[in-house]
């Protein structure tokens, strides 16, 4: 009887690791809607440059629905990831993948990008520091 050796589903597309993908999921604000995302798209802009990032899309979703995976940005996000295109997930923080009370997806999410040999990055300053977007 022989075993057969299985291996986890990992992408074998090498990423490009100087790409970057800016994803902006923001709340809108009520006396200035856009501010917010205004401000996530300036933040990781201004990051993806002074890193040497190039920075290839700028993808948003409305702010509100907890699971990633139901927005069309994110699974765009996912798309690149897959393919390679990307090396680096921009976002502003954590809670734009998938907010506080669902740490779960949002761990899930970097879990996926991470073993497709993408990384996720924070521009928000508190966070940039940090690196690697666990």
């Amino acid at each position: 009887m022989s075993r057969a050796q299985t291996t986890p589903a990992e992408s074998t597309v090498r990423p490009d690791l100087g790409a970057a993908v800016l994803y902006v999921c923001a709340e809108r604000g009520r006396l200035v809607p856009t501010l917010a995302a205004d401000r996530a798209e300036t933040e990781g802009r201004a990051f993806a440059e002074e890193r040497g990032l190039r920075l290839t899309d700028v993808i948003t979703d409305p702010y509100g629905d907890v699971e990633p995976t139901r927005r069309a940005g994110w699974r765009l996000v996912r798309a690149l990831a897959e393919a390679g295109t990307v090396g680096t997930v921009i976002v502003r923080w954590p809670a734009a993948i998938a907010p506080d009370g669902a740490a779960d997806l949002r761990h899930r999410e970097i879990r996926w990008l991470q073993d497709h040999g993408v990384q996720v990055r924070y521009s928000w300053a508190p966070l940039a520091a940090g690196g690697d977007g666990r």
